[in-house]
């Protein structure tokens, strides 16, 4: 069977990864243009174009796919490519470009798309960050046949997995991603005997993980204990929550709900206690327990060994934000 794999991150390098190891002929590899990143802002090349590399695969990376687009030439010099490999399907992970009809309908089986969310329930770019952020108890691998909506495709193959209290947005990923890259194998393998049945998505419990943004990371502590925790773990490990107190913005990594309430009139944000256990905060009506924090420029740290190079003390507080 010959695939198209179009995809970016990690997450999609797993599914490349465990496609190509199963025996299937991966005839083209699309991938996002590389990008600057890290602080010295060095053009990077994504996950997927990494292992293409390593393997000898053909490898493109058009800035659009949309003939009537911003970059025609980078479009067309992919068509000529997609056309050419001749593709019983397109395998699409974590792309992140937009598909234009004309792709979807080359390969003989179309697009077919891991998304990492039980669909229709978050649609969209970061369906694991907002899955963990709403505390939903469970989650899941869509494999869909993608149309020229958002993530709006008949699905194919369903898998849930639930959601662990200390799952952060990382963990959940790796688990995600294996599952992914597992049912897309078992995918292929029922439509090359006939055996996928399409199932179109339901019309209720539609939503839309949209975009994480750098400014949701301030922490506000106006909010209940257990929706910081949430955030915290949603966040981890981009793009961090973060908290500032005496002017200096710190990564918190790690907080649990504590038991209790704050004492009347306390201000939300205020320091409660210090303990080599974890830091207690106030929030609205209950307590947040941070147990490992981060110096802009340093290392993740427990608590005991955060406060040897830092000075927290009860009554001081982290600034009000949101």
């Amino acid at each position: 069977m010959r695939l198209i794999f179009a995809g970016t991150p990690e997450f999609a390098r797993v599914a490349l990864e465990r496609l190509h190891a199963a025996g299937f002929e991966i005839a083209l590899v699309l991938t996002q243009p590389d990008r600057p990143a890290g602080r010295g802002m060095k053009l990077q090349a994504s996950s997927v174009k990494q292992y293409a590399l390593e393997q000898g695969l053909p490898l493109a990376q058009p800035r659009s796919l949309r003939l009537d687009g911003k970059y025609p030439v980078d479009a067309a010099a992919a068509r000529a490519l997609i056309e050419a490999a001749q593709a019983d399907a397109m395998v699409v992970a974590a792309y992140g470009l937009i598909l234009p009809q004309w792709v979807l309908d080359t390969p003989r089986w179309g697009c077919l798309n891991i998304h990492a969310s039980l669909l229709p329930r978050w649609r969209g770019a970061a369906p694991i960050h907002r899955a963990i952020e709403a505390g939903d108890v469970e989650t899941g691998v869509t494999l869909m046949q993608m149309d020229a909506g958002l993530d709006t495709g008949d699905m194919l193959l369903v898998e849930k997995l639930p959601i662990a209290a200390t799952d952060t947005s990382a963990t959940l990923h790796d688990k995600l991603a294996a599952l992914g890259a597992r049912l897309m194998v078992e995918a292929l393998e029922l439509a090359a005997c006939g055996g996928l049945k399409p199932v179109p998505q339901a019309v209720q419990g539609v939503s839309y993980a949209h975009k994480i943004e750098k400014h949701e990371a301030v922490i506000d502590w106006a909010q209940t204990a257990e929706l910081i925790a949430r955030r915290v773990r949603a966040f981890d490990p981009f793009p961090g929550a973060c908290a500032t107190v005496n002017g200096e913005t710190l990564k918190i990594w790690t907080a649990n709900a504590a038991s209790g309430t704050p004492p009347s009139g306390t201000k939300y944000g205020s320091i409660l206690a210090v303990a080599p256990e974890g830091i207690a905060v106030a929030a609205m009506n209950s307590m947040v327990t941070i147990t490992q924090l981060q110096r802009p420029g340093g290392k993740r740290l427990g608590v005991a060994d955060f406060l040897r190079g830092f000075d927290l003390r009860p009554g001081m507080g982290f600034e009000k934000h949101g």
